[in-house]
C-alpha cells in the first residue's frame, strides 16, 4: 500500500439504483456537518431515493415508513443515561422500530451501544491476538480501571496485566468530547493522575503516524494520519502529559506531540491483505456496517496494531463514500426483501445503555 494512496477496496460503487426506496436519517447537527448531509440527500435523489431528517422530538409515525433508518444515536444513548428527555427519544425511537419490525437499521442499536464502552472495546480488541495470529495482527495490553479508591491495587494490576510504561488514559465512554480527551502517564506515580472509570493501554511506539479504517459494508480504505511521536520504553520521570487525540490527529495537526525526529525511519505502511482480514474479522464480531479502525505498526515488531475502534466515523479523506454508502444501503435492501425476513441489517427491539463516563 502506497503511503500517500488513499483507495476504496470492495465492490465497485458505480450503478447505484434504489427508485422508489425510502431512506430516514437520524444525525446530531455536528454529524450533519461532517458529514455534508444535505449533499449526500441531493445524491441520493439524483438516483431516484427519497432521504427524510427525522425529527426525534416529534412522533415518528407520520414521519414514515422507512425501508431503513441511517443514523448514529450516539447522542441519544449516552445522553439518556443521566437527562430524561434523552431517555424519552430514545423509548420513542425503539418504541417505532418495534412497531415497524420491516424497518431495517444502519446499525443496530446494541451492537452500536458495546462500542460505546471502551471497556467492551478492549475486549474485542484483544481477541483479535488469537483470531488474527497469522497476519500478524494484535492489540496492545489493556487493563479497565474500575474505581481510582486503591492506587497501590491499580499499580499492581498494570504489572499483573503486562502493560508497560509509557501508559494511555482513555475515559471509558467511547463518545462525546469528553472522550477525546486522554493522557500519556510515564511511571507508577503517574497513575494517580487518572480519573476511573478509564482504561489504560500500553502506548506502541509506531512513528508518529496512525491510519484510519474507514468501513462502509463490504468497501474499506484507509487513511494516513499524524500520531502521537515515539517515547523511550520503560517508567521515567517525565509528568503526565493530557492531550486531545482529535486534535493529534488531524489531518493538519502541528503539535509537539506528532513532531518526530527527521533522522527517524518511517514505520513500513500496513500490509492491504491483511487490513482486509481485519476488516472481515470486525465486520463478524462487530455486526455492523458503518465504522473506523485506528491502526498503528509497531516501529519494533512490525505488527499491525489496533488500538481502537469507532462508530459511524466521519469518514474525512474516503473517496466515493457518498456511492460506497448508497451502494451499502441497496445492497441491505436487497437481501432483506430476498429473505424476507426483518433480521438482515440489524433491526432491534433490545433496550439499549451505557454506562456514564464519571459514574
Amino acid at each position: 500500500m502506497d503511503r500517500q494512496s488513499v483507495r476504496v477496496c470492495g465492490p465497485s460503487a458505480a450503478g447505484v439504483r434504489m427508485s422508489g426506496r425510502r431512506v430516514g436519517c437520524w444525525l446530531s447537527d455536528k454529524k450533519c456537518r461532517r458529514m455534508n448531509l444535505d449533499a449526500f440527500i441531493r445524491f441520493c435523489a439524483d438516483h431516484g431515493v427519497e432521504v427524510v431528517k427525522i425529527d426525534l422530538t416529534q412522533p415518528l409515525g407520520p414521519q414514515g415508513p422507512f425501508d431503513i433508518i441511517l443514523h448514529k444515536l450516539s447522542d441519544v444513548i449516552v445522553e439518556a443515561e443521566h437527562d430524561s428527555q434523552s431517555q424519552q427519544l430514545l423509548d420513542n425511537f425503539q418504541s417505532y422500530v418495534s412497531a415497524h419490525p420491516d424497518t431495517v437499521l444502519l446499525d443496530p442499536l446494541p451492537a452500536m451501544a458495546k462500542l460505546l464502552d471502551r471497556f467492551v472495546s478492549c475486549r474485542i480488541m484483544s481477541q483479535l491476538n488469537s483470531s488474527l495470529r497469522d497476519w500478524r495482527i494484535c492489540s496492545p495490553p489493556c487493563l479497565e480501571v474500575h474505581s481510582g479508591n486503591d492506587l497501590s491495587s491499580i499499580q499492581q494490576a498494570v504489572i499483573r496485566q503486562g502493560l508497560t510504561f509509557p501508559l494511555i488514559c482513555k475515559t471509558r465512554v467511547a463518545h462525546g468530547s469528553y472522550s477525546h480527551e486522554m493522557c500519556l502517564l510515564f511511571s507508577a506515580a503517574s497513575l494517580a493522575d487518572i480519573h476511573p472509570p478509564c482504561v489504560l493501554q500500553s502506548f506502541v511506539n509506531h512513528g508518529a503516524v496512525l491510519y484510519k479504517v474507514f468501513v462502509v459494508g463490504d468497501k474499506h480504505c484507509c487513511v494516513e494520519r499524524p500520531s502521537i511521536k515515539n517515547f523511550p520504553s520503560g517508567p521515567c520521570d517525565r509528568k503526565t502529559i493530557f492531550f486531545n487525540s482529535q486534535k493529534v490527529s488531524k489531518p493538519e495537526s502541528n503539535s509537539d506531540l506528532t513532531s518526530v525526529d527527521e533522522h527517524m525511519v518511517d514505520p513500513p505502511c500496513p500490509s492491504s491483505d491483511a487490513v482486509a482480514a481485519l476488516v472481515k474479522e470486525l465486520r463478524a464480531q462487530l455486526g455492523m456496517a458503518l465504522f473506523g479502525v485506528d491502526v498503528i505498526i509497531n516501529i519494533g515488531t512490525h505488527a499491525l496494531t489496533v488500538i481502537d475502534i469507532n462508530i459511524f466515523p466521519g469518514y474525512e479523506g474516503m473517496p466515493q463514500f457518498f456511492s460506497s454508502l448508497l451502494s451499502h444501503i441497496q445492497s441491505v435492501l436487497d437481501k432483506h426483501a430476498a429473505a424476507g425476513s426483518h433480521t438482515t441489517g440489524g433491526s432491534s427491539e433490545e433496550t439499549v445503555g451505557v454506562c456514564h463516563p464519571r459514574s
